[in-house]
This record gives C-alpha cells, structure tokens and sequence, in this order.
C-alpha cells in the first residue's frame, strides 16, 4: 500500500497510541519520527485524524494519495546519542516511553487537543513578538519544512513539540533490556512503568509529572549471572550455588533462598560431611571457607597461582583435593581454630600434599572407595594415580577434546568422562579400557554424575539438555528439554529422587524422579519421529523431478539421498569448471598478444595434466558414479549449471560419451527449469542442445540396431555351422566340461591304484617289527 522512507538507519522499533492517531518509529537516528494516520469514512471520504480532530476531505482523491494510510508529522530530538531499543504507549496514550541501548529511558507526555493547541498559540505569539522587537513588517510566518511550524490564513497548525514533550528521564543502575507500561496506573501518578535489567533484576518506577520513584524492586531471589557449580548437602536439605559474585544457599525443597554471601567467582564447591560450612573454589585460585548457619564468609586461602577448576571430597571425610590449571592438584584437610578473643572456633583447612602435573588440570575425581584418583588434563586424557602414594595406575586417552567432566560409579567399577568433543566415553576402571563411547549431545558435555549406587548416570551439555543413561547397557533412557541457554552444572541427590541442573540463563532447575512408568522402546520412537520430522523440515524438495516407482527387491535404483561422496563430486566438478574457465581466459589472452605480434610459448595449466579445459570437466564429470550423478547435480549451482551445459556441445562429438551428456542435460532442465526459461543467456545454449542431442542420438540408435542386426546374422550362421541350435551352446560346453572332469577323475583313480599295488608289494618284500 505504502512505502515510507526518511530513516537514515535502520528502524528497531515502531508503535501506535491506543487511539490510533500518531504512529512513532525509532531507529539509531538522534530524532524520533512521528506519523499521523490517516482512516477510511463514509461514502468514499477519507478522514485523517490530527491531534484528536477529524478532518474530512470531501470529493474524489488523487490517485497517487488513495493509498497513502500515512503522512509525515515531524520529527523530536532525543537526550541519548545510543540508539532506540523500544518506543511504547501506554494503555491510555498519554505517555510514550523511549528505551534507548543503554541505561536511560525518556518518558514523553502526548497532550491532549486543548492543551496542544494552546501551546501552538503560545509559540506563534511569542514568535510575532520576536519579529516585532526586530522591526520585521511581514507578520505572517513561513512554516517550517521539516515540523510544519507556522500559520496559513486563520488556521491553526499543530506541530510535533506541541503535542509530544519530554517529561521525565529514567536512570537505572544497569543496562536495560525491555520495558513495559503496567495495565493499571496507580493512585496519584501518571503510570507505572517495569523495567528489566542485565543483571536479572526488575524494577517498576511510578512516573508523576514533577518526578519518577522507584517503587519495587525485585533483587532477593535468582542470580544476577550464569551459575557454575551447584552442590548438595549429604541429607539433601540444603543446595549451594556458585556465580559471578555471590554464592546462595537454597533449600531444594521449596525453592527459597536461605543465604546470600558475596564472594569470588565460584567456579566449584562443595558441603563439608557435617553441613555447616562449605567450600568455594574461584577463578582467582583461592579458597573460600563459608559459614552456613550465618551466610558469612569465614576465611578465604590462596591455594592456587590460577583458577581453582574442580573441587572432590575424600570419602573418609577428613579433607578434600583441588585441581587448578597451574598444573597442580593439592591435598587439604580440615582443622578447627579459634581466633583470639573469641568463644567459637571455626573451620580452617592445611595443605598437605601436592602432586605436580604435565598440563592444566581440568577436574580431578576420587574413588568412593579411596582407592583411586583421576586427573583429566588440557592434552585430553585422563590420569588415574593411587590416593595413598600417589603411583601412577592408568592413563586413559581417547577423546579428540579435553575432558571437561568425569565420575566414577559408587563400586568403583566405572568411570565416565564427557569432553568437549561431544562425546561421553564408559571406562573400566579395572584395566582402562574404553567399554564404549556415546556421541551423547550435540555440542559440549558439561556435566556428568552417576547416581548413587547404580550405573545410572545424568549428563548435561551445551546443547540444554539433560540426558538419562544406562552404563551398562549403553543405552539413553531419557531426555529431559526445559534451558534456555548452556547447562554449566549438574548435581544428583543421594537417593537418586532428584537432580538439580544450574544454566547460562541463570535460572537453576530441580528434576523430580515420578511414579510414572516409561519405556525404552517408546521414547526411541519419540526420538525416530522427531529426526524424521527434522529431517523433513530441512529436506530440498524437488518439484520438477519424475516421480519413479519403487524398485523391485533386488534392482538397482538412483540413491536418493545427500552423502559424503556426492557432496564431494559436487565439488570437485565446481573446482574443474573454475579451473576450465580460468584457463580458457589464459588462451584467449594469449591468443590476442599473439595477434599483436608478442610470440611466446604458451604454458599450459599442470594441474590439468595436459588435458584441454572441455575435457579437464568432462574428466571431472566422468568420474561421478552413475548412481550418485543426480544428487551430485541437485548440489550444483545454476551459475555453474550454466557453465555446465555448455560443454555438452563438445562433449556431444564423443561417441561413447553420448549418454552422460543426455543424462547431464535432462537433470540440468529439470532441476532448474524455472531459471532456464527466465534466463535470455540460456537460450541460445538449450536451441543448439535441441538440434545437435536429437541428432546425436539418432547416430547412436541407428549404431545400435546396426550391431544388434550383425549380431542376429552372426548367430544364424554359428547355428548353421553347429550340430546344436545356438541357444544351446551353453549347455553343450557345460556337457563337454563335465566329461572332461569325468575323464580327469578317471585318471587319478587309475594312478592311484597303481601306487597302492606298489606299495603292497615293497612291503611283502620287506621285514616286519613286532
């Protein structure tokens, strides 16, 4: 209908008042541009609507404006120099807010007519009287072209700053995300307007005419960043979890945050066996000992020269092992202290051992037998050493990715390990060998535990997802969808009734095991359909391809579906028709400095291997297999089809190459009929294909009924010359092999006879030993 232009960026967000009077659009321009709208009347009248009062034009309109719904305004200038995020209206359409992409909104009060129109006249007055004190003599005013400013004859003309002003401007603490205008305004303000900010906080602020308070703000629950680590207490009843700075201490059960205790940023921690303090191990490489009961943080260790990435606790109790990526994994145990003055004592924990490593340490895992401990590295394998003297055990290696997860199951049977490769990899921890390796999501595992006592184990990766698997079996039982962003972290609880997953959404989830029973063989055909549908949502379908009947058990029949194989010989003819090009213009500029006088020799291409450019891709086109040639051509593009078809002229010439260029011209035109008959470049191509394929397939049919008539005459004459009809000399050859074997047979029995008698009678000659 119509088409506005004006902007000199783009336009990032557009809205109407409820009354549909003035349409508004911001962009990264440093003004707001404003529209008024434009309605149909009665009996083919058009009425515009301006500041409330309807205007109708009477008669017929021109044909250029039947269509035009909107007309420019004007335009106002913002406070911001960052460009427009949201432009909105409230419910009523008093107030119009402007969020920039940043920290500030600017809040607009729309005036209602009287108030708009006293305001024009107020502004005409004080420009006549300007122009008076000047000495101007001409006391009408010229209009201005971009706000429509200025008086013709006795009306009244409205502008843009007369109906828009600015009335507040909103600060907050961070970067703003959204807004919107709460459906009821509250009691002696104007409207309420919501806030929500980057840091996971929202704010409502009530807007009156002189000021703007803030009224709610939602700050006590939820993370203000991505969680990293999330920890349960031994008895369940308390969950702990680790962000940007701060650590929270929740109860799973309701949901509620009991503690909040500002801290580094948490990487991994864990509860100590009695559940009053926890550990925190940060990307600074330090330590943190916090008290529970009273959400403080007691002590803070410098245990590391870099990030502390993986905390695991002894099974004895008494201590726990942190792996850093300064390539060292250190040995702490817990020791209580009582400072000076003071009546408590509270926790503290002693380095006692360290064991130095090749690479970054990217998580360290103990055996719930103290038997074992694993060390995954950056050179992605993972190091099993004994936990009493430290001896090296078992190096496993296999992943492509460095490990990023590892658990080993309660009997110490099995160890699984997830890697950035996408890959989770089931080891015995007997012997280290590798039982089998899952391709378990679709981009890195983050996380992975088995469940107490069982060889049932949850993995989380970057994909959102939550995976439930069977060790044993090797098989996935179930998938679990509900992040928004990257899953970091995972913890199971000690019955195995619940887990706790924490996401780059900052939201932290708990899983319930139900009552409801499942199978296997269900959710592997929910996974089926989903790929199907998958599959068919992104499948090429191709309307101009013959619809061919299924093939028969046993026959042959045209792959139907995109491999490894043609995608390669997609690109190897792409490569041959660049390659051919590149050198036809090396000929034809050759072939013109020859012309000029300028002798040399020309050098041809080597990596053509002395072929000419139509027959370097007839080489290329040649070596696709028949099976795979209609695919090949399905992934080639018109531009190279183009270039395709016209080589089939040449290749046309070629007796034994007759075939492929019919086959490879009738795809062509299926394929990209469409573009052939609204391309004038391809014409003249397809007119000399038409004449010159029907004759050259005509030679070749009359070739063949020629060789078949000599093979007919042929067979006439063996049949003459033999004792047996043709048809039977198969059968006749068989009969005379299966009497030379006969006689052959015969032969050896006879020799073999004869070299019994002989023995026979050697031995009756002979002595006998008893």
């Amino acid at each position: 209908m119509q088409i506005i232009s004006g902007h000199h960026s783009e336009i990032w967000s557009i809205d109407i008042d409820p009354e549909e009077r003035y349409l508004v659009t911001g962009s990264a321009d440093p003004e707001l541009r404003f529209y008024t709208v434009k309605h149909d009347a009665m009996d083919g009248q058009s009425a515009s609507i301006v500041n409330g009062m309807v205007v109708v034009n009477n008669g017929d309109l021109p044909a250029q404006n039947k269509w035009e719904v909107l007309s420019h305004f004007g335009e106002i200038n913002r406070q911001s120099k960052d460009r427009v995020a949201t432009v909105r209206f409230n419910i009523s359409g008093n107030l119009l807010a402007c969020q920039v992409a940043g920290k500030t909104v600017e809040i607009l009060r729309v005036l209602d007519e009287d108030e708009s129109k006293r305001k024009a006249k107020r502004r005409i007055k004080r420009k006549k009287e300007k122009k008076s004190t000047k000495g101007a003599i001409d006391v009408t005013e010229n209009g201005d072209a971009s706000h429509g400013t200025g008086e013709e004859g006795n009306k009244l003309v409205v502008t843009v700053p007369d109906v828009f002003k600015l009335l507040q401007t909103i600060r907050a603490s961070k970067k703003i995300c959204s807004i919107c205008f709460c459906p009821t305004s509250p009691k002696n303000s104007l409207a309420a307007l919501a806030l929500s900010l980057n840091n996971n906080l929202l704010e409502i602020y009530s807007i009156e005419s002189s000021s703007t308070t803030k009224t709610v703000a939602i700050e006590i629950q939820g993370h203000r960043a991505d969680i990293r680590s999330v920890a349960l207490s031994s008895d369940n009843t308390l969950l702990m979890s680790t962000s940007h700075s701060a650590v929270k201490i929740w109860n799973p059960s309701t949901g509620s945050c009991l503690r909040t205790v500002d801290s580094g940023y948490g990487l991994c921690g864990l509860f100590v066996p009695s559940n009053k303090y926890a550990i925190v191990g940060t990307k600074a490489g330090t330590i943190e000992i916090i008290d529970v009961s009273s959400g403080t943080c007691v002590q803070v260790v410098e245990a590391h020269g870099s990030s502390v990435q993986s905390i695991a606790a002894i099974p004895d109790g008494k201590g726990f092992v942190t792996g850093s990526i300064d390539h060292d994994v250190k040995f702490w145990e817990y020791q209580t202290t009582q400072k000076p003055g003071e009546d408590s004592k509270h926790l503290t924990v002693s380095h006692v051992r360290n064991m130095k490593m090749n690479d970054d340490v990217l998580v360290v895992a103990v055996s719930p037998d103290a038997k074992y401990i694993a060390v995954a590295l950056l050179d992605c394998t993972v190091k099993v050493f004994f936990l009493d003297s430290l001896k090296f055990f078992l190096s496993l290696y296999g992943h492509k990715l460095p490990v990023l997860c590892m658990d080993i199951s309660s009997d110490a049977d099995l160890i699984v390990s997830g890697s950035a490769d996408k890959n989770l990899k089931i080891w015995g921890l007997d012997f280290g060998d590798c039982h089998k390796s899952i391709f378990a999501h679709a981009d890195s595992v983050m996380a992975v535990k088995f469940v107490r006592n069982t060889h049932y184990m949850f993995s989380v990766g970057k994909d959102r997802l939550v995976k439930y698997w069977d060790a044993d079996k090797f098989e996935l039982l179930l998938t679990l969808e509900g992040h928004h962003a990257e899953i970091w972290c995972l913890s199971v609880s000690n019955r195995g009734d619940f887990v706790v997953t924490g996401s780059h959404d900052r939201s932290i989830r708990r899983w319930d095991r139900t009552e409801e029973p499942f199978f296997i063989e269900e959710e592997k055909e929910k996974r089926l359909e989903e790929m199907l549908e998958s599959d068919f949502d992104n499948a090429y379908e191709n309307r101009y391809t013959s619809k061919e009947e299924l093939p028969e058990e046993g026959a042959v029949a045209l792959a139907g579906k995109k491999t490894q194989e043609t995608i390669t010989a997609t690109d190897s003819i792409i490569e041959a028709l660049d390659m051919a090009e590149a050198e036809l213009k090396r000929i034809a500029e050759h072939e013109v400095e020859k012309a000029r006088g300028k002798v040399m020799d020309f050098q041809p291409n080597i990596l053509m291997l002395g072929r000419s450019p139509s027959d370097y891709v007839l080489h290329a086109v040649s070596n696709v297999h028949t099976n795979d040639l209609e695919q090949t051509l399905l992934a080639l593009p018109f531009s190279d089809a183009l270039k395709l078809l016209s080589y089939l002229k040449e290749w046309a010439l070629i007796p034994d190459k007759v075939e492929l260029v019919c086959r490879v011209a009738t795809l062509l035109l299926q394929l990209h009929h469409n573009q052939l008959i609204t391309t004038p470049a391809a014409r003249p191509v397809l007119t000399l294909l038409k004449d010159i394929l029907h004759a050259r397939v005509k030679e070749c049919k009359d070739t063949l009924g020629f060789n078949l008539a000599a093979m007919d005459h042929l067979k006439q004459l063996m049949a003459l010359k033999s004792d047996a009809l043709f048809r039977d000399a198969k059968t006749k050859l068989l009969e005379i092999r299966s009497r030379y074997s006969q006689r052959v047979e015969a032969r050896t029995e006879i020799k073999g006879e004869r070299r019994k008698k002989k023995k026979q009678k050697k031995s009756s000659d002979g002595h006998i030993w008893s």
